[in-house]
């Protein structure tokens, strides 16, 4: 579509469109454009060829943007913008990475790879173009990880320590476009990977300082690694539970549903998956602050780790420029995640037991679950496979249920509020909300089907507390 709109002009083909060609990617439904002249022209001429908005992205670069729509319903782009330097030469050798420093003329042509990109991606080597790239935009500081983790490409010596003596810079860069390339590392099949890179080149303490706090605070005897280690340990489960969900429960018919569950979209840009995986690094957030020790120095346990962990949690992505949809969610996997454990000791857990369990964890009743799985399967020392056979018995009652939940209990209640109140004779209020509360508890359990039952029960607890 860009090339016929722009025939008879210098167009190039540029940065991911050219290196993703040369990868062998899928096709992408967006791609980057430079000219030598005005990019507004060029978008505007895009925009009335495909009779698709085109607007300004930049008012600092004067970069555009044409959307639109193909005939299947799939969105696509082109950002469009001027050459950077006065010639392609110099516009390429301003660019972070050489795999990212081709282009291709619009019009056809051989690619022009002044840096050696072809090469760098035949050997799957991330290299930088200059050092100056650092220090024009300290972003890149964090992009080297994110484009290592996303094209399994290895960066080479010298980027590396280039990148290590420029770290600092990176708190120069506005949070959200900190989170941008951070949210898609966490993504990444090579997540592990990209939380490494991050401490190689000391990213780490100035992205995610409370992360880097964790390293070397130690544990009781239940734990065999600090709070550091066993937080990417969690991480590590939590990526094997995405791929086979229902694997370490011995479940496998959970496998596809929880794996659809994970996939679902959430916030940012980011499914539930990723967000659990961002409630791995944070759920034990507060640990260092939380430490108890004895008289003789041995560390007792975190009191509270999980409440204060909630706060800390929704500090470090309010840091980052989260939406709060995301804030919510990972703030409850961290106060939540120690309550699976504390149902192992009231086994055999009744239906009763399981809705109050899911009913105090909700929204993230699955995911928590699948947070708490994680971690008792990366806490192994002292009586550890114990701990953790009964864990996943508690896992196995409580799961199943927690997929089923919205389909259980959803639908109308068996008695609206303002019908309650009239019939007992009370005014709406707190006890009003817990009588309503006692009967959504006592119908998940089967003690009440009807609307008459409800008010039964209620008129009965009501009674019982003196108030009838």
């Amino acid at each position: 579509m860009a090339r016929e709109a722009l025939a008879g002009r210098e167009a190039w083909l540029v940065g991911g469109t050219v290196r993703d060609r040369l990868l062998g990617a899928p096709e992408k439904a967006d791609i980057d454009l430079i000219v030598p002249d005005d990019p507004e022209q060029a978008a505007r001429a895009i925009a009335r060829a495909t009779r698709a908005p085109a607007f300004e992205l930049s008012g600092e670069f004067g970069n555009w943007r044409v959307v639109g729509g193909r005939d299947d319903g799939e969105p696509w782009q082109i950002d469009v913008a001027a050459l950077q330097g006065g010639s392609l030469e110099e516009d390429l050798a301003r660019r972070d990475f050489t795999v990212n420093a081709m282009a291709e003329p619009l019009a056809g042509g051989g690619i022009v790879d002044p840096h050696g990109g072809r090469e760098d991606l035949a050997a799957r080597r991330l290299r930088m173009v200059s050092a100056e790239a650092f220090d024009s935009d300290p972003l890149r500081l964090i992009r080297l990880v994110r484009f290592a983790c996303t094209l399994d490409l290895e960066p080479e010596p010298e980027t590396l320590a280039a990148a290590r003596a420029r770290a600092a810079r990176i708190d120069a860069v506005a949070r959200e476009r900190v989170f941008a390339e951070l949210r898609q590392i966490i993504a990444s099949d090579r997540v592990r990977d990209g939380i490494r890179l991050l401490d190689e080149i000391d990213l780490t303490s100035h992205v995610l300082p409370e992360l880097a706090a964790l390293r070397g605070v130690e544990q009781n005897r239940y734990h065999h690694l600090d709070v550091y280690e066993h937080t990417l340990a969690v991480l590590d489960a939590v990526v094997e539970i995405e791929s086979d969900p229902g694997a370490p429960l011995e479940m496998p018919e959970l496998s596809g549903p929880l794996r659809e569950f994970l996939a679902r979209p959430l916030a940012d840009e980011m499914t539930r998956g990723t967000a659990l995986r961002f409630g791995a690094l944070l759920h034990d957030i507060a640990k260092p602050q939380t430490q108890a020790r004895d008289e003789d120095g041995n560390v007792l346990g975190f009191p509270r780790h999980d409440v204060e962990g909630a706060k800390v949690s929704r500090a470090v992505l309010a840091g980052l420029r989260a939406s709060e949809r995301l804030r919510a969610h990972v703030e409850a996997l961290a106060r939540h995640h120690l309550r699976l454990g504390f149902l192992v000791h009231e086994m055999p857990l009744d239906r009763r037991d399981i809705y109050r369990y899911i009913t105090a964890t909700r929204p993230v009743e699955v995911d928590v679950s699948l947070l708490s799985v994680a971690d008792r399967l990366a806490t192994r020392e002292r009586k550890a496979e114990e701990a953790i056979a009964r864990h996943m018995e508690a896992a196995r009652a409580v799961l199943p249920a927690a997929l089923r939940f919205e389909e259980e209990a959803g639908g109308p209640p068996l008695v609206r509020g303002d019908e309650l109140a009239r019939a007992l004779g009370i005014k709406p209020g707190p006890e009003l909300g817990r009588l309503l509360a006692a009967i959504d508890e006592a119908r998940y359990v089967g003690e009440v089907a009807t609307p008459d039952e409800a008010v039964a029960l209620a008129r009965r607890l009501l009674a019982a507390d003196g108030g009838g």
